[in-house]
């Protein structure tokens, strides 16, 4: 970077310089704002790190519309890519302002866009294109959109909420679509990724680059220590714990909280936000809600309403963890505990944007296990603990759907030299995969799902008969859907439940959707479709849900708190210590300041670890039969504080069993034991031999 040019807000382009000013009324940037000016201009790579309402997005797009201007970019240059769709019709409101200022254009697509927006894009394109990384894939792998053509001037990919990708296999997909995107037009893309505060930004940063060395590339985040742990200070935020016996009660009570305020509820599934929010209709509170099974229109419908509104409660689950603009918010309110630190961290960010305000949250504990969770989540986020963003290990099964994909994209790939699409993301190395790409390569040849004809690999008819569903879209997609069914109401969509919920019955079905209640009246099977009519009486809200895994450092919290570790930075009602006294009474035996504690109850012997679900898996495998006489029960839930031996089994086998797992290196630990049910859904299994689908399962139960 040349230090001798203007930095900041001076080296803006005078029309944005202008409306910054005059449109927006702000006086200045902001530091992340002015910091990322000159490097984003100059085109480094870059991961710009703030909490939410931070002004990411204007930090990355101004020096980016900067830069258009002044090398004269023409057509679609920038590719604005986001976890959710909600997220981009949120984003495009801001940007069609942002970009006019510069006689610009900005269009959104992804799988609510119909097709004539799509043809006009295609005609047309625009400067900045906001979208998703299974709607680019769908773009390149589509006879309708001529590829080469409309990402033939391309320069720039923007990546907002980048964290929410990489620690995913979303991640994966979108590293390898990058990639095959810079082979496509021949030159590296400047990548800018955006992100809540996480635990080892410069890994962040590596991964964003797609593990490439010479790119320059660095992590902007002013004010934040980066790479070390900053513990919150009592009084910065407002943090209540509250316990109560079950979810009615929690809507009873907050029926009644911060009457006059605009509230924002996080729960941890769409059952729940569905349930709570028919419960908070019947106290007549003004509800609405958000989650992934509400159909556009609906989750449209309630965010405008919502950030409109004033006395009013939104019922969400993550999707609103994630940055859609909602308005100014009073109050958050958690239900159960979040599974991480960053998770909390983003949702806590919602509330203390105004003038005069702080940050706050009111946790309600709803079951026995969430408020010693809830503690140790909380223990952890006050010694400044922020969760590592990691990558899933061995997607052997993404490999094989980006050779597949990248078949549909052109046609045909050389049996030799494929790799170069891939050259710019970690995914085909030998590191990653622990085994050369070429062998998955070679057992999709072998199964029929690849043909070869001289030098070159075309799909085979056994991938069509596997994949070529619906024009092959499930194969460009890397998360796995339950079958759905799309409900009506007349002709207006409310939504889709899974067919689970239209079983089991006698007599009248009756749903709970878009938190009102519906009588089905017709279920179409073969075109999944189920016709209903409003109804009174409450309903069903069945959706597929396994429950999160507990970190270590979440897990450890729960411990301290056990030893009489509470976190200063927040306040327990009396119902909470309550509830913690009868927990200590009833777990003190559990925790030692000495290590993890063997206990019996009932001739049940138990390991109390609190070291988390995946290591708590890892002990779980070495107590298993691949090391001699089964110990412990295989499979099943594990819970992160604690091993179950097999009743009247002593636990001296089982020590001294563990202290031989200990000494084995990590290559010759046994691995958990995988249900069938769990290979089959993982998405692309078919596409591995099993051995190695199981492989990828049990790697990742471990992982973390």
């Amino acid at each position: 970077m040349d230090h001798r040019a203007p930095q900041g807000f001076p080296a803006l382009h005078p029309l944005l310089q202008h409306h910054v000013v005059n449109s927006l009324g702000w006086p200045g940037l902001r530091p992340l704002q002015e910091e990322s000016v000159r490097p984003l201009i100059d085109g480094e790579d870059a991961l710009l790190l703030a909490p939410t309402a931070g002004g990411k997005t204007e930090a990355a797009v101004f020096p980016v519309l900067t830069r258009m201007a002044h090398e004269d970019w023409a057509g679609l240059t920038v590719l604005y890519v986001t976890p959710l769709k909600a997220l981009l019709n949120n984003l495009a409101v801001r940007l069609v302002d942002y970009t006019a200022w510069m006689g610009r254009r900005v269009e959104v697509w992804h799988g609510d866009v119909g097709e004539s927006a799509r043809r006009a894009i295609r005609a047309d394109p625009p400067d900045i294109l906001l979208t998703t990384p299974e709607s680019i894939e769908a773009m390149l792998a589509s006879t309708k959109t001529d590829h080469r053509t409309l990402f033939a001037n391309l320069r720039t990919v923007v990546i907002d909420e980048v964290h929410a990708f990489a620690g995913d296999d979303r991640g994966w997909h979108l590293s390898a679509v990058l990639s095959r995107l810079e082979h496509l037009v021949g030159r590296p893309l400047q990548r800018i990724g955006m992100s809540a505060t996480v635990g080892n930004p410069e890994d962040l940063l590596r991964w964003l680059q797609g593990g490439v060395d010479g790119r320059a590339g660095r992590v902007i985040a002013p004010g934040v220590a980066v790479g070390e742990a900053v513990r919150p200070v009592a009084g910065d935020a407002d943090i209540v714990v509250d316990a109560v016996d079950n979810l009615d009660s929690a809507a009873v009570l907050l029926s009644k909280l911060y009457r006059g305020q605009k509230r924002l509820v996080f729960v941890d599934s769409r059952r729940q936000a569905e349930e709570l929010a028919s419960m908070l209709r019947g106290f007549d509170v003004d509800v609405y809600l958000s989650h992934s099974s509400l159909s556009a229109e609906e989750r449209r419908r309630s965010e405008l309403a919502f950030a409109e509104a004033r006395d009013c409660v939104i019922v969400a689950t993550s999707t609103l963890e994630l940055g859609i603009d909602i308005g100014d918010l009073d109050r958050m309110i958690q239900i159960g505990a979040p599974s991480t630190v960053s998770s909390f961290l983003q949702r806590l960010g919602r509330t203390g944007r105004r003038a005069g305000t702080v940050r706050n949250c009111l946790l309600i504990a709803t079951e026995p296990r969430h408020l010693l969770r809830t503690l140790g989540l909380l223990h952890a986020w006050g010694t400044g603990y922020v969760e590592p963003v990691v990558p899933p290990p061995v997607p052997l099964h993404l490999v094989a759907q980006q050779i597949m994909a990248a078949m549909l994209q052109e046609g045909a790939l050389p049996r030799y030299g494929w790799q170069d699409r891939w050259a710019a993301t970690p995914l085909m190395h030998v590191d990653t995969l622990e085994r050369p790409a070429e062998l998955i390569v070679d057992f999709l040849v072998e199964r029929g799902y690849l043909n070869v004809d001289g030098g070159a690999m075309f799909l085979g008819p056994d991938a069509e008969r596997v994949f070529g569903r619906r024009h092959f879209m499930d194969l460009l997609t890397t998360f796995a859907m339950p079958r759905e069914f799309t409900v009506l109401a007349g002709r207006q969509e409310v939504g889709t439940v899974e067919w689970r919920a239209l079983t089991g019955v006698d007599g009248p079905i009756r749903l709970l959707l878009a938190g009102r209640s519906w009588k089905v009246t017709d279920i179409n099977w073969p075109m999944h479709r189920v016709q209903v009519e409003p109804a009174a009486g409450g309903g069903r809200a069945r959706y597929g849900f396994g429950g999160a895994d507990i970190g270590r450092q979440v897990a450890q919290g729960m411990r301290a708190v056990l030893l009489g570790e509470l976190p200063e930075q927040i306040r327990l009602t009396a119902r909470a210590r309550a509830a913690l006294a009868d927990d200590e009474d009833r777990l003190r035996h559990t925790v030692s300041p000495h290590g993890p504690v063997w206990t019996t109850t009932d001739n049940v012997r138990k390991w109390w670890t609190y070291e988390g679900s995946a290591a708590n898996r890892r002990y779980q495998a070495a107590l298993g039969p691949a090391l001699g006489e089964e110990l412990a029960p295989q499979g099943g839930v594990v819970q992160p504080d604690a091993i179950t031996l097999h009743e009247g089994m002593h636990t001296g086998p089982a020590a001294e069993r563990l202290e031989f797992w200990e000494s084995l290196p990590e290559s010759e630990r046994p691995l958990p034991a995988v249900p069938a049910t769990l290979v089959d859904k993982l998405k692309f299994s078919e596409a591995l031999p099993v051995e190695w689908a199981i492989e990828v399962i049990a790697r990742r139960m471990v992982a973390g």
